[in-house]
């Protein structure tokens, strides 16, 4: 095939884009494209009209035509082929399909059409790969964030300088006062130095640094943080000097910080962790010994039906706060899944565990290491594979449709009885849309990120009151295959070894240490292709 020109022209024959693929002079490509529209016939079902010359290869697009000049020689079939790619290139650029429209993104289709059609010959090409290669990652661009990026962490860091040199300020101004002891003034403002590099505040309650914490301090602090002694008390409010230049400083930073956001960047705040902030259960534990039972699972289901993969690994952690309680034996009771194969740490005694189900070291004098906050030892892991389509914790569906101009997406989830899941979100890609979606039904909550194309449709719980769903929205006209894959993510207290944690055995004897038991399953890689 050979394509001369491809086009979009008005009924009337005004042509709104126009690409030229051969050596041709310009008067001659405007004088077939103003003799189309005598050609075209009134009710005619023909997509194709010959001149002496050239053959019209065309489609109408509401108001418009997308048309191509085509030698006659060319091979028919090759061009309605190419006519077809190009009509779905169209409206992923232009949403609204009228000569305001088109014209507004006429260079975009341009480039498109370029992408499809080199020198009059087809490229063997998808609309999602014109897309992608249309949508090449610029180098002025990353240099451009690049600097901004900078920039942001330049600001960052003369904020954090000057906080620090006015917490030094106060410090050495306040120990000057009271003997290497803080004035009231601090103390009536609520802030002590933790020595953590970052201010913490005093809570009036006695169970924050109350007695006992290793800090130093005994209940009468508490008594400063409302009721100061030694001064009036409109000092406890007054703020420090130099509070007010710190507070100008930081509204000139965090008004540029607003205006990164305002043009879209992603903008992560740098946030000192404080002492007296509360952190997650799961990140300190509080018992003498923690095990925790965590599996992940890695499913790719079939929008068809079926399971592509099914991968399940799991394991099991020991996390120990003090070296007395390092001397211990772990005894634990599985599911009984015929499915899941165990194996347990090179340095532990399998015989024990295969005959006992018991976890213990190799060396019975040998203590399990202690860990930091978060850390633990991994004593078994196992391993489950399996095509039973029933032992999916959460099915989707996805049917699209295509009517006119719109695409309607019905989507469903069902979820088996073994499990309640939480914080379930379902990530539908869509073309790019400068608008969102219109949802018009949803059981549940949805959100739409532009800069990513993604639909969220997320469920807080799905349990035996919900255990089935959906939803329905309208989209402009697509591709159906551009709406997968679609991500899940979610988590569950119930695991497939429901394995448990029976008793904890010391091995000198005594009191067993106080233990608790964590449990998670969650979608590592959970996609339905």
């Amino acid at each position: 095939m050979v394509v001369l020109a491809a086009s979009i022209i008005s009924k009337s024959g005004k042509a709104l884009v126009s690409r030229q693929f051969v050596d041709m002079s310009r008067i001659r490509i405007e004088g077939y494209l103003a003799a189309f529209p005598k050609l075209v016939g009134i009710g005619k079902q023909h997509t194709y009209v010959e001149t002496e010359n050239v053959r019209y290869v065309y489609q109408p697009i509401e108001t418009l035509y997308l048309l191509l000049i085509t030698t006659k020689q060319s091979n028919i079939l090759e061009d309605l082929e190419t006519l077809r790619l190009l009509s779905k290139l169209v409206p992923e650029y232009s949403y609204s399909l009228d000569e305001e429209g088109i014209g507004r993104m006429a260079f975009e289709i341009l480039f498109a059409f370029d992408e499809v059609i080199s020198l009059g010959q087809k490229e063997n090409l998808t609309v999602a790969q014109v897309k992608q290669y249309c949508e090449m990652e610029s180098h002025e661009e990353r240099l451009h964030k690049l600097v901004l990026q900078s920039k942001i962490n330049e600001t960052k860091d003369v904020m954090k300088r000057k906080a620090n040199e006015i917490d030094k300020s106060r410090i050495e101004k306040n120990r000057g006062e009271k003997g290497g002891f803080m004035s009231l003034q601090s103390m009536g403002s609520g802030r002590i130095d933790t020595g953590f590099g970052s201010d913490s505040s005093i809570s009036s309650n006695t169970g924050g640094f109350g007695s006992g914490t290793g800090f130093g301090l005994n209940t009468e602090a508490d008594s400063f943080s409302t009721k100061p002694k030694g001064r009036p008390q409109a000092s406890a409010s007054a703020p420090p000097k130099g509070l007010g230049m710190q507070l100008g400083k930081n509204q000139k930073t965090n008004q540029f910080l607003e205006s990164l956001k305002a043009e879209g960047e992603v903008i992560v705040e740098d946030v000192r962790p404080s002492v007296g902030q509360s952190k997650p259960a799961a990140a300190l534990p509080s018992d003498p010994v923690t095990l925790t039972v965590e599996e992940k699972l890695n499913i790719t289901l079939k929008q068809d039906g079926g399971i592509g993969n099914f991968d399940l690994q799991g394991t099991l952690a020991l996390h120990i706060l003090s070296h007395s309680d390092g001397l211990i034996q772990v005894q634990i009771e599985t599911g009984g899944n015929p499915g899941i194969q165990y194996r347990t740490h090179p340095n532990m005694n399998k015989e024990l565990f295969s005959g006992e189900n018991i976890l213990g070291l190799k060396d019975p004098n040998r203590p399990f290491p202690i860990g930091a906050a978060g850390d633990g030892v991994s004593l078994l892991k196992w391993r489950m594979q399996s095509a039973d389509e029933s032992l999916v914790p959460l099915s989707i569906n996805c049917w699209p449709s295509v009517s006119g101009n719109e695409t309607y997406v019905n989507m469903e989830y069902e979820s088996s009885p073994m499990f309640d899941l939480q914080n379930v979100v379902i990530s539908i890609p869509l073309p790019a849309l400068r608008e969102a979606p219109k949802v018009q039904q949803i059981d549940g909550d949805w959100k739409y990120d532009p800069r990513k194309s993604i639909l969220e449709w997320s469920i807080v719980l799905i349990d035996n009151s919900n255990r089935s769903g959906s939803m329905e929205f309208v989209i402009p006209a697509v591709d159906t295959s551009d709406l997968f894959p679609i991500s899940v993510r979610f988590t569950s207290t119930s695991t497939f070894s429901d394995l448990k944690v029976v008793n904890i055995l010391p091995l000198k004897g005594g009191n067993p240490p106080k233990y608790a038991q964590r449990t998670l399953l969650s979608a590592e890689n959970y996609q339905v292709v």
